[in-house]
């Protein structure tokens, strides 16, 4: 397997082809094996949540993440 300091010396268009393999050989692993357990149970939670109406709009969820990098 190649070193970062070898792939660093490829051309763009090389660097950048090997990172469109190394994605694709990534998207057929199985996705269970790509997250951990708790993303599927906090997506599950979320899903409920916008299901039953208690989801967030956007510029609800804008001003909240504001206010967490306020200082």
């Amino acid at each position: 397997m190649p070193n970062l300091d070898t792939l660093t010396q490829l051309p763009l268009a090389e660097r950048l082809a090997a990172m469109e393999s190394l994605w694709d050989s990534l998207c057929q692993d199985d996705a269970a094996e790509l997250s951990p357990p708790w993303h599927a149970a906090v997506l599950e939670k979320r899903l409920n949540e916008r299901e039953d109406g208690q989801h967030r709009d956007w510029q609800s969820a804008k001003n909240a993440l504001r206010k967490l990098t306020e200082r």
